[in-house]
């Protein structure tokens, strides 16, 4: 019976940002677990090897070459996809800057990524499922960064708080649907995405993070991928308007 709970065979899954880091982790598991996944991505190649690593494994998997930004285009994407079971907004950005060096053009590209990103993506999955009249599971992506002050992430903070509380407020509208909605809020992974970032920032980041998890590491990709995939099953099915933390056991604020 448990683990029955975590079978997806026969559901459709739809996961952005699976070009690379949580992403990809993230539909690699779901199509282990059963589930016809389609990835989207502005990243052309990233797209292609996360679509031939599940293919390869024997899972099911599309490429949509799709921005989250472009709320047409990601719409197009979900409903070629068609009727879904699970939406998982993964696609992020990151910027740093002191507050007082911030300008409007950095915290505008943040928050089309990272905040109205998620916002179509959950309208166009919400409308996928309620149509098809399906007990879907949406899931979002937030940050532990929403649970303290970090300097130089005001961008990426602000859009994190915005996807929690369009998370909570979504659970409660399609509660009356059978569509649960959850967020994951993970501590420091290291992905591509981190690498990028400011190095100053990310090797504070990670030395708060070993110092002050009783794991004593940073996460990893499939870390959160698992927690992801919790709330997609039907082991979380009396979950809604959560916010799981996998976080390595780093008490908040972090």
């Amino acid at each position: 019976m448990a683990l029955t709970a975590y079978d997806l065979t026969g559901r459709t899954a739809f996961v952005t940002g699976a070009a690379s880091g949580i992403g990809r982790a993230t539909a690699a598991l779901l199509a282990r677990a059963g589930a016809t996944v389609h990835c989207a991505d502005v990243d052309e190649k990233g797209l292609h090897d996360t679509r031939t690593l599940i293919t390869d494994a024997g899972g099911s998997a599309r490429a949509h070459l799709a921005d989250v930004g472009d709320s047409g285009r990601l719409r197009e994407a979900v409903q070629a996809a068609g009727p879904l079971h699970i939406m998982a907004a993964v696609a992020g950005i990151m910027h740093s800057s002191p507050v007082l060096e911030t300008r409007e053009e950095d915290l505008d590209r943040v928050l089309a990524v990272n905040f109205k990103g998620v916002l179509h993506a959950c309208q166009a999955a919400a409308r996928s499922m309620i149509d098809a009249g399906v007990k879907g599971s949406i899931i979002t992506m937030a940050s532990g960064a929403v649970d303290a002050a970090t300097p130089g992430l005001l961008c990426y903070s602000v859009s994190k708080a915005a996807v929690v509380q369009l998370t909570r407020t979504l659970a409660a509208e399609l509660g009356p649907y059978a569509i649960r909605v959850n967020a994951v809020a993970p501590g420091w992974v290291r992905t591509a995405m981190t690498d990028r970032h400011d190095a100053e920032l990310q090797q504070k980041a990670e030395a708060a993070m070993v110092r002050l998890s009783p794991l004593g590491r940073v996460g990893e990709p499939e870390d959160i991928a698992h927690a992801v995939l919790h709330l997609a099953s039907d082991a979380s099915s009396f979950t809604t308007g959560q916010i799981l933390r996998p976080n390595g056991g780093v008490a908040m604020p972090w």
